[in-house]
């Protein structure tokens, strides 16, 4: 089975859905309010747990109801979480318009993920031990870094998913120790400066890092490696979008179990572009991602 370490962030997500999202000065009316399970650390956890991983979370939680209810849904789609930290005060939360298209505007308040900026022994063991590394940018990027750091030093792959969208640059240590990076085109286009294009953005990635995906939402992904820098397209499979949360983090948590089990890159980005599809047909994030049969089928 493959073991899959998680260095992240865990949120409560408040989920209000609207026909329009508000611009600026603007006041709406929504048709549904939710809450559920959220933050993209716990989130590629869930999904990398459901597509049949082994999967162990590295974060921290706060001493609120929220924290309690982060630490239940986790240990309920089979996370270990040993190592998720309880720190006093409030567990992060994620504020999150869906319109009517499915599209999502969102707002995350740290809380508790803000407490951990470095790692102790266990964390550092539990990296050591594991396939793939996965790491995004809502924890302090010390503690990112450390992560990236211990993996490179035990041949574990680090998957990066550069969210949210920094801005600064991302450390050239973070990106000396990144094997794959994911972003969406939005955060490509804020690493590189290059707008509206992709395919260059993704080529300019190769500079930094050996590997590349540009996820582009319903129209797929584009891969390219150093060995292979003419980025090649996987098509994502049409359907009606809901609700597109954790779409992202479903994607890079099942392509992050298909690589742990030695799948080429092309079959493994079309098993977890599957997994996303079907994500964004229901509403919410860690709620919404598919079971391994479901994404098989």
């Amino acid at each position: 089975m493959t073991r899959i370490a998680v260095l992240g962030s865990t949120n409560m997500d408040l989920v209000a859905y609207v026909t329009t999202a508000p611009r600026s000065g603007e006041t709406v009316t929504g048709h549904e309010f939710r809450t559920a399970p959220g933050g993209k650390g716990a989130n590629q956890a869930v999904a990398a747990a459901r597509a049949g991983a082994d999967v162990a979370m590295i974060g921290a939680v706060g001493t609120d109801d929220f924290g309690d209810q982060l630490r239940t849904a986790l240990e309920h789609a089979g996370v270990d979480i040993d190592l998720l930290r309880t720190t006093e005060g409030p567990s992060g939360t994620a504020h999150i318009v869906v319109d009517g298209d499915g599209g999502n505007a969102i707002v995350v308040i740290p809380g508790a993920n803000g407490s951990l900026t470095s790692l102790c022994h266990a964390d550092r063991a539990l990296i050591a031990e594991a396939q793939s590394l996965l790491l995004q940018l809502e924890l302090p990027m010390s503690a990112v870094l450390a992560g990236a750091e211990t993996a490179r030093r035990n041949g574990v792959r680090t998957i990066l998913t550069p969210a949210p969208a920094p801005a600064q640059p991302l450390p050239c240590e973070l990106l000396a120790v990144t094997d794959l990076l994911v972003p969406n085109e939005h955060e490509a286009a804020t690493l590189t400066g290059v707008s509206g294009d992709p395919e260059r953005a993704a080529r300019a990635l190769l500079a930094d890092v050996p590997e590349v995906v540009i996820t582009l939402g319903a129209r797929g992904c584009l891969y390219a490696s150093r060995a292979q820098p003419e980025p090649v397209a996987v098509l994502a499979p049409p359907v009606t979008a809901v609700d597109t949360t954790g779409a992202g983090d479903t994607f890079v948590g099942t392509l992050a179990v298909a690589l742990g089990e030695g799948r080429p890159m092309t079959d493994a980005l079309t098993w977890a572009s599957a997994a996303a599809a079907l994500s964004v047909q229901r509403p919410g994030a860690a709620t919404s991602m598919p079971y391994r049969a479901e994404i098989d089928a």
